[in-house]
């Protein structure tokens, strides 16, 4: 098992110190994340006889995160995670228009999200990192002075929990969430394709040609969008079906069926070959499944490949666009307000 070195991300950038973090519980399953864009760089978890190995894509350099990672790889997305359809929105009679960066819309917070950001730590423990960010009004077209703390922490039950809070001073729109992609038999190790995933939820929000949401709540059933029992993931990803089409694959939030604000199961994995399963808990109304469809041999840890389908992103959120869906949850924040967002992977063998 070949463990990214600290050595590697030790730099400065934006006038600040950038450096690797490594939590480690006593099973020796180990996390590591960085403050550049508080990526989540590596999780080394064991098979089911015991052998480990790195299960989240991403670079062996902190140099190649803050020169390439298109991808948003393992990164924060802010303010908003997902699109906001044609990069405008309305807030208390006043319109704001945000950078454009994904065909017609916003996406994941605009040219310079979150994920770009050197944040600031504040303690470090080899169980716990907390760091934060503080994002000035304007930033990116969105209003208000906005100061964001996560705090990563792995226990011994394999519990590897991610915990966002925000507040403002203006009223403002948050919606956060780590784009880590995802294979469980190892990064790099193929596609997806045999691996089995369960969504919790019976509903999932339909997108146009610009992937944005089109503000329908639609049923699964009879659908490729039907994780209710453990579907292998390329069962129905090439469908002829014109969600499918549109996103060349999974990109797509699914409607939890879990009580907003309370802690809930919103995804389970696994995969036969290595026995790993990843339980993903949240807070959040809904989960984005994203199965990496604009991949094309991108090099990543090791030099390995990284092609179409070969990881997918669990990400727990508010629906897209919410602030321009009046029926979709709210991603307002308000002075005075927090804004919290707990999210937990649970990794186990069978």
């Amino acid at each position: 098992m070949n463990i990214i070195t600290e050595a590697s991300f030790k730099t400065t950038h934006q006038g600040k110190p950038v450096a690797l973090y490594t939590l480690k519980n006593k099973n020796g399953v180990i996390v590591q994340v960085t403050n550049y864009g508080a990526i989540v760089v590596s999780i080394y978890v064991p098979d089911r006889n015991g052998v480990f190995a790195d299960i989240v894509q991403g670079y062996d350099t902190i140099a190649e995160y803050i020169n390439g990672n298109g991808a948003y790889m393992g990164g924060v997305c802010g303010r908003t995670a997902n699109r906001i359809k044609d990069g405008k929105f309305t807030l208390e009679g006043k319109q704001y228009v945000l950078n454009i960066n994904n065909g017609t819309n916003c996406n994941h917070g605009g040219n310079v999200g979150f994920n770009k950001a050197v944040w600031d730590v504040t303690s470090a423990s080899p169980s716990k990192v907390t760091m934060e960010y503080f994002s000035k009004d304007g930033e990116e077209g969105y209003p208000g002075n906005l100061k964001t703390i996560i705090a990563y922490s792995l226990n011994d039950n394999n519990e590897f929990s991610m915990e966002y809070i925000a507040t403002t001073d203006k009223t403002t729109i948050v919606g956060l969430t780590n784009h880590g992609y995802y294979n469980l038999a190892g990064e790099g190790s193929g596609t997806i394709y045999n691996q089995e995933l369960m969504i919790n939820g019976l509903y999932f929000t339909p997108v146009d040609e610009s992937s944005a949401p089109t503000g329908e709540i639609r049923s699964v059933k009879g659908t490729p969008m039907d994780f209710t029992k453990p579907e292998k993931i390329g069962t129905n990803i090439n469908a002829n079906d014109e969600q499918i089409r549109i996103g060349v694959g999974y990109d797509h939030c699914w409607v939890l069926k879990n009580r907003v604000g309370e802690l809930g199961l919103a995804a389970a994995a696994y995969d036969p070959q290595s026995g790993r399963i990843m339980e993903v808990s949240t807070t959040q109304p809904g989960v984005q499944l994203y199965t990496a469809n604009w991949f094309d041999g991108e090099k990543g840890k090791g030099g390995k490949p990284y092609h179409k389908h070969g990881s997918f992103c669990l990400e727990t959120m508010h629906f897209a666009d919410s602030i321009n869906k009046p029926h979709f949850p709210s991603t307002i924040l308000h002075p005075g307000e927090t804004y919290n967002h707990k999210c937990v992977h649970k990794f186990s063998v069978k």
